[in-house]
């Protein structure tokens, strides 16, 4: 009786192992996939978000020259070669474009896509001044301009890669005009310079904002020479690390932008006297990028246990911003076309940086660039009509010397509307 019964419990036992298999085993090697998944995210994530390092603008000139960089190029090689290289830069670092990606780990990362934001604004602000600073029409920069304007976060057709791509075509052809004698160049005078400066200015007195928005005492501000009441609300303490990695990037591409309008404009500013204090605006932005320590945006108070990072920062940002502030305002006594043009583009365009989180910024850069393009316009407007002026007195007042008041006004007319080539 016994061993019926003890047959029949197996018999019974292999019936319902049979109908209800045990399917634990099947959990383990999905853990450790996930586990490795992770950990090659993790990996990757700290990978992509170290920053590229700084790279010299003589050898960007030759590395996007190619086969001509022997030759001689115009007066504007360098600063267009190193704007090609920091869109390259964008498409082309570990990770590639991040700002707009959707799967992990990129759609993880914040860090990076901040900075990448910020080497973006840079590289959008001086594709409005460059139609400023040349001497002649050139619609190739028209088209770097529009396609650096679209939405950074775009990953639809057209994507923003795509048209980082496009930019980098315009600006290759003009690059190539440029070594042409004689089709493309900067002015000799530095025209626009000032205006771009101007614009460098408000970025850097917005991030200064932004940054000191995050700290919670405003009498830490005191020393920073910022008007408490200006500030917008108190950044959100996820979104500090953003800002903070949005003034890096864009401090970033200033140092190389700094350095190749330096190069291209050296007489310019060596008749102003201002060689350097353009370099000591070159040494602040590069302070900013010393190797942040912490695994984390700090954001301590006074003598605690943690530092502060992003008052750090924005103490960088403010001293950048009255060195700006300052050689803008030089160079438009100095340089009396650039200054004309500075005075229409700064009423053109004031206030077109409000002050906000990073949403906020990209659609003052994103959807605000028509007004960029009417401040370019602006400029251009305004220098021709600066650089006819000269030309146009000793008529004049001849005229009125031999005729009446009434004859000299049609004459000064007509001599107006005939217009006067710029200087080469």
């Amino acid at each position: 009786m016994a061993l019926t019964q003890k047959g029949a419990a197996r018999r019974r036992k292999r019936t319902e192992e049979l109908e209800r298999p045990a399917y634990g085993w099947i959990y383990k090697p999905l853990l450790t996939l996930l586990v490795l998944y992770l950990a090659v995210c993790v990996g990757l994530g700290i990978w992509w978000s170290r920053a590229p390092a700084v790279f010299d603008v003589e050898q960007a000139v030759i590395d996007q020259r190619g086969t001509t960089a022997q030759t001689p190029a115009s007066r504007g090689a360098v600063t267009t070669a190193s704007l090609m290289t920091l869109v390259e830069t964008l498409l082309e670092k570990p990770g590639g474009y991040l700002r707009n990606d959707i799967a992990p780990p990129g759609v993880w990362l914040d860090n990076m896509p901040a900075w990448e934001f910020g080497v973006l604004t840079q590289a959008r602000r001086l594709s409005v001044a460059l139609p400023a600073m040349e001497q002649a029409a050139m619609p190739a920069l028209e088209d770097v301009r529009e396609r650096l304007a679209g939405d950074s976060g775009d990953w639809l057709y057209p994507s923003t890669e795509r048209r980082l791509t496009q930019a980098l075509e315009a600006l290759d052809g003009y690059l190539q005009a440029l070594d042409r004698d004689g089709e493309a160049a900067f002015g000799a005078r530095g025209q626009g310079l000032a205006a771009w400066l101007e614009t460098v200015t408000r970025s850097l007195d917005d991030l200064g904002l932004r940054l000191s928005a995050s700290i919670g005492p405003r009498a830490e501000l005191r020393d920073l020479d910022i008007d408490a009441e200006a500030l917008p609300a108190r950044t959100a303490w996820y979104r500090v690390d953003d800002v903070f990695f949005e003034a890096r990037g864009q401090a970033w591409a200033l140092i190389h932008l700094l350095r190749a309008v330096q190069r291209d404009q050296a007489d310019v500013l060596a008749a102003a006297g201002l060689t350097s204090h353009w370099e000591a605006l070159v040494a602040e932005h590069e302070l900013s990028q010393r190797r942040l320590w912490s695994p984390l945006v700090l954001n301590g108070s006074g003598f605690g246990l943690f530092a502060n990072h992003s008052l750090v920062m924005a103490n960088h940002m403010i001293r950048a911003r009255d060195l700006s502030r300052a050689l803008s305002d030089q160079l438009a006594a100095a340089t009396p076309a650039a200054g004309d043009a500075e005075a229409s583009s700064e009423a053109a365009t004031a206030g077109d940086a409000p002050a906000g989180g990073d949403a906020g910024a990209d659609n003052a850069v994103d959807e605000g660039d028509v007004d960029a393009t009417e401040q370019a316009e602006t400029e251009s407007a305004g220098e021709d009509a600066v650089e006819a002026e000269p030309e146009e007195a000793p008529e004049a007042s001849a005229s009125e010397g031999a005729a009446d008041s009434d004859e000299a006004a049609a004459e000064a007319g007509d001599d107006s509307e005939s217009g006067v080539k710029p200087p080469e």
